[in-house]
């Protein structure tokens, strides 16, 4: 991983895809956690969580600013790295353990959005308590004026927060999580492999032009 984003952070319109993409993906997860509000249930921590995801996408999107690129206003394929899979990983992990969780908990409507969300959720905070620092430790190397050590700080508060919703949810959720988050790992790998293979195929590109 360290070696990709390397390159992705050493080259500026690659660095501008990837933090879009970035930014296309926490924007995506603050929806989906807006979607699962019920009207009159709603607490503090989903609309906490969705306003900072919601924060995060428009956060990253600032910081392509400081990148010598211009464009990436909007999330078109072509101010992505990997579109196809950027716009699915969140879609299918959602969809996936949906039908995981409905097959356990024997769920439905609303308790079947919410138990997701949970589920989903954890996954998700487990992920980005990895990505975002090994990034930030990239960004931090080649002294880059991009940061995403404020991301990483409430993305740590988001996962001890799902924890404690998740104890409350069901006394063996851990199992449950375990399983949802090798569904995450999947895709996670699915969608880091084709970014990697943009991102090579752009630096071999730029190696054949220099």
């Amino acid at each position: 991983m360290q070696q990709i984003l390397q390159k992705i952070v050493q080259e500026p319109v690659l660095h501008a895809k990837w933090l879009n993409s970035l930014s296309f993906m926490e924007n995506a997860g603050a929806r989906k956690i807006s979607a699962c509000e019920n009207a009159e249930t709603a607490d503090i921590i989903q609309l906490k969580h969705a306003a900072e995801e919601h924060r995060h996408a428009y956060y990253l999107k600032k910081q392509i600013l400081k990148l010598p690129v211009e464009g990436f206003t909007y999330y078109r394929n072509t101010d992505l790295l990997a579109p196809i899979h950027t716009k699915q990983y969140l879609h299918k992990l959602d969809v996936e353990c949906s039908r995981y969780i409905k097959k356990v908990f024997s769920l439905a409507n609303h308790d079947l959005k919410y138990a997701a969300y949970l589920f989903v959720t954890y996954a998700i905070e487990v992920r980005a308590d990895e990505l975002y620092p090994a990034y930030q430790e990239v960004l931090t190397a080649n002294d880059s004026r991009v940061m995403v050590k404020s991301i990483i700080v409430e993305e740590e508060g988001h996962l001890e927060e799902m924890m404690a919703q998740l104890d409350r949810f069901d006394d063996n959720w851990k199992e449950h999580a375990a399983r949802v988050s090798e569904i995450e790992g999947r895709l996670f790998r699915e969608w880091f492999a084709a970014v990697s293979d943009e991102t090579l195929k752009s630096a071999r590109h730029t190696e054949i032009l220099t």
